[in-house]
């Protein structure tokens, strides 16, 4: 508990040098709201880019892994020294696709961590409008539940994303894919699959991602549609996609379904390790950068005490000598110190808060967004006061330690 009398002569010296108390609070001020905005627009963007990533991205992928080992095993069968004689040896036909994609959807749906789920039928064909032949992608989908898992709907530009439900001769097709093709909606294109299969869709609308991949060579009609073109039952389908409550759990769930379902199951990331390592690189960034400058605040805020140490030498050596112990001195200092960085920070939370607000609401056109991404989180306010309040104390404490060993008698004696 300080005591009355060090609290007072604490404020004397902080109001006796208001400039650099000013000086010393405006640096733990910077600190604060430079850790929060960085950190804002760093959560921000990673929570965007998630964001994005999730629009066509399931947490978790269920599908028909082929055998990576494709050597002849009758050849391994053999012992050193065995003549063996092979000739033209062929590598089997594995079944592709998930044959009961149902019983599969049951399985999971049962899961409660579950958020949705959605099978699909993905083929790759060719695009062809007159001369005109481009390489894609169509993806059979039940249009309730794809846009229960990737919100689709939503990025249509053109038309109503439920058409296909009802319309097993249209199709909704990317934007970019339509400029290619030269055509708009309500034309039709025509079909061809590997197979040679060739069939004509109507174009019921188009979307835009922002992702290339999709907007320029993809469509999506309904599921029995796409089974048709391939010749398939109605349980077919090439991917179950799962997206679960929390996607950080992907790996979980991944792991323990993957022991009991006779198909691969694969979590986001371990697919897609390069985002997660994006993320994880950012946040280490925002870190780093926010820390730098609270511990640049630290070493301002720890200059202006020493020199305030300096220049109250002999009003410390006379309350030395007054009877004040090594401890008051301590006490006064740091004391001074704990003001400056609850004042500061104080007003380091607001200018953060202020300076994220605006730069919330600044035009900025990048691809889909209108302005730079900033997040809310409480938890980064409550850290960026917390450090500030603890740089400013270990910043008071040297200085404060060093006045509390002053000798009256030398510093009275000159």
């Amino acid at each position: 508990m300080i005591s009355g009398t060090n609290l007072r002569v604490a404020g004397v010296h902080l109001t006796s040098r208001v400039k650099q108390a000013l000086v010393a609070m405006l640096s733990v001020t910077f600190g604060i709201s430079m850790y929060i905005f960085m950190n804002s627009f760093m959560t921000g963007v990673n929570d965007i880019q998630t964001e994005m990533a999730f629009s066509t991205l399931a947490h978790v992928r269920v599908y028909n892994d082929l055998p990576e080992d494709q050597s002849n095993l009758l050849a391994q069968a053999h012992k050193t020294g065995t003549a063996i004689n092979i000739r033209n040896a062929r590598v089997i036909q594995y079944t592709e696709g998930i044959r009961n994609a149902a019983e599969i959807i049951q399985i999971l749906e049962n899961d409660p961590a579950l958020y949705g789920i959605a099978p699909q039928v993905n083929i790759n064909v060719f695009f062809r409008n007159g001369a005109t032949k481009i390489n894609g992608t169509m993806s059979g989908v039940e249009a309730y539940r794809e846009d229960q898992l990737f919100e689709t709907s939503t990025y249509m530009t053109i038309g109503n994303w439920n058409d296909i439900h009802s319309r097993g001769d249209g199709m909704i097709i990317g934007t970019g894919l339509a400029k290619r093709l030269s055509v708009k909606q309500g034309d039709r294109v025509q079909v061809q699959t590997s197979e040679g299969v060739s069939r004509s869709f109507e174009v019921l609308g188009l979307i835009e991602t922002s992702i290339a991949g999709v907007d320029n060579s993809k469509a999506y009609l309904h599921i029995n549609s796409a089974r048709q073109l391939i010749s398939q039952h109605h349980g077919y389908a090439t991917d179950i996609q799962v997206n679960l409550k929390d996607f950080e759990a992907s790996n979980a769930f991944a792991t323990q379904y993957d022991r009991l379902i006779p198909y691969k199951v694969e979590s986001w990331k371990t697919a897609n390790g390069q985002l997660d390592a994006g993320n994880e690189l950012r946040n280490i960034i925002a870190i780093a950068v926010s820390l730098t400058i609270l511990l640049v605040a630290g070493f301002g805020i720890y200059n202006i005490m020493n020199m305030t140490v300096n220049e109250k030498i002999k009003d410390i050596a006379i309350l030395k000598a007054m009877g004040f112990e090594g401890r008051d001195i301590v006490e006064i200092f740091l004391t001074q110190s704990v003001i400056i960085g609850i004042c500061g920070g104080i007003v380091g939370v607001i200018l953060g808060y202020v300076i994220s607000v605006i730069v919330d609401h600044t035009s900025f056109n990048i691809a889909m967004l209108e302005t730079l991404p900033i997040a809310y989180e409480v938890q980064d306010y409550a850290m960026a006061f917390l450090f500030g309040l603890i740089t400013t104390f270990l910043a008071g404490y040297l200085p404060a330690k060093k006045a509390s060993k002053v000798d009256p008698v030398e510093i009275i004696r000159g």
